[in-house]
């Protein structure tokens, strides 16, 4: 979506061309390429407009950030969406499990990305699917959607540089230790195109930490907060597995379902800050499954 801000200079970037405060705020080389060839790109408040000059602090200008094409391929499904925050540049939602992220071979219609695409069908500018965290088909819980091009460039630097933090509630098999950090490399299992592996040969760095929340009575299962340094495919999934404390329902790494149908995995938390505002944020949404399992 187009996305128009007015931004102040400051004292310290008093002397610096309208280009260099842009991308001193996190502009990419390629957002400012496309707002210098739109002829509306940058409307000047003051003499000092064009963009390569010279700032004076005080000085407002305004800024258009024009929306690239919108995501193709993309059919628009009417689903139920639960959205935990939305403002002009980002939306938080909740997936539930059983929702693909993006589309993908069997699986055109039923994903976020679809029902989002329905969702703003009735906007008259274009909608870009930009998702900056990623959660499995089966894993529930808070996914950050950037609405326009600067948010999406700035949000993709915070998840590059670790600063969005993602917290997860889990349920795993036998009594999993008070805390504890897995910091073992995953790389694609050879024998599998969707399976994962701890290799330390061929793997690339992960890191998880946990802490244990409660246990059944019968300690058959642990309840589990889960902590992220990296963000590999399958991770939490893998590094659970590999220290003997697998998700229950996990069709890859531990098919048992007497009591979870599928994996009891969730995005509970989600930190970041604003990528415009630059306010610390921070939303909860609560797991879907119960803990001790509920009798079936």
């Amino acid at each position: 979506m187009d996305r128009d801000l007015v931004i102040t200079v400051t004292e310290e970037e008093s002397g610096l061309t309208y280009w260099q405060i842009l991308k001193g705020r996190g502009f990419s080389r390629h957002l400012l390429t496309q707002i210098k060839n739109r002829e509306d790109g940058r409307k000047k408040r003051s003499q000092e407009g064009a963009l390569f000059s010279a700032a004076k602090a005080g000085t407002s200008f305004s800024v258009h950030i024009p929306e690239t094409a919108p995501s193709e391929g993309i059919l628009p499904t009417p689903m139920p969406l639960s959205i935990v925050h939305e403002d002009e540049d980002i939306l938080v939602i909740c997936k539930p499990s059983n929702m693909p992220v993006h589309p993908s071979i069997g699986n055109y219609e039923n994903t976020l990305a679809n029902a989002l695409m329905a969702y703003y069908a009735k906007e008259e500018t274009p909608f870009v699917f930009r998702c900056i965290n990623r959660l499995d088909r089966d894993t529930s819980g808070l996914l950050l959607i950037a609405k326009n091009p600067l948010s999406g460039c700035l949000l993709s630097a915070q998840m590059k540089n670790r600063a969005i933090r993602r917290e997860y509630i889990a349920v795993v098999k036998g009594v999993l230790p008070p805390s504890g950090t897995v910091d073992a490399p995953i790389a694609r299992d050879s024998g599998s195109i969707l399976k994962r592996t701890v290799d330390y040969l061929r793997g690339e760095h992960a890191c998880t930490h946990y802490e244990r929340l409660a246990y059944s009575p019968d300690m058959r299962y642990s309840l589990a907060r889960i902590y992220l340094d990296t963000g590999r495919t399958h991770q939490i999934r893998v590094h659970m597995s590999y220290i003997g404390h697998p998700l229950p329902g996990d069709f890859l790494y531990c098919p048992d379902y007497t009591d979870y149908p599928s994996q009891p995995l969730h995005s509970y938390r989600l930190r970041f800050l604003h990528p415009v505002t630059g306010d610390e944020l921070s939303f909860t949404a609560p797991p879907p499954f119960s803990f001790p399992p509920s009798s079936r």
